[in-house]
């Protein structure tokens, strides 16, 4: 099945040096928990942040899609997308080598 990455970035940077408004907060863990769904349906690859806090912070998930019109339903259907807290882009994307020590959750 063909690979797929999502980029995202906070809309509002200060969100990640001075915290997340109480909308903000729901809406992280609702993007949190759908992408845990996606993890536990075999969707999802992996999902994972940069720990900085300024603009160049970001999150990628790659994860599988049947085509690119399915990869951009499953990204745009992520909350904090959908709600406008992150903005997103997509990128076809293939995983060349992963290590199996790697493969599972830290």
């Amino acid at each position: 099945m063909p690979q797929f990455l999502y980029r995202i970035q906070p809309t509002r940077t200060e969100m990640l040096s001075d915290g997340p408004t109480p909308q903000e907060a729901e809406i992280v863990s609702q993007h949190f928990a759908y992408l845990q769904r996606l993890t536990e349906n075999g969707i999802v690859i992996l999902a994972g942040r940069t720990l900085n806090v300024d603009e160049t912070a970001f999150g990628i998930i790659i994860f599988n899609a049947s085509d690119e019109a399915a990869a951009h339903q499953i990204m745009e259907s992520d909350p904090a997308v959908q709600q406008g807290v992150m903005r997103a882009s997509l990128f076809p994307y293939r995983i060349a080598l992963l290590a199996e020590e790697n493969s599972r959750t830290q």
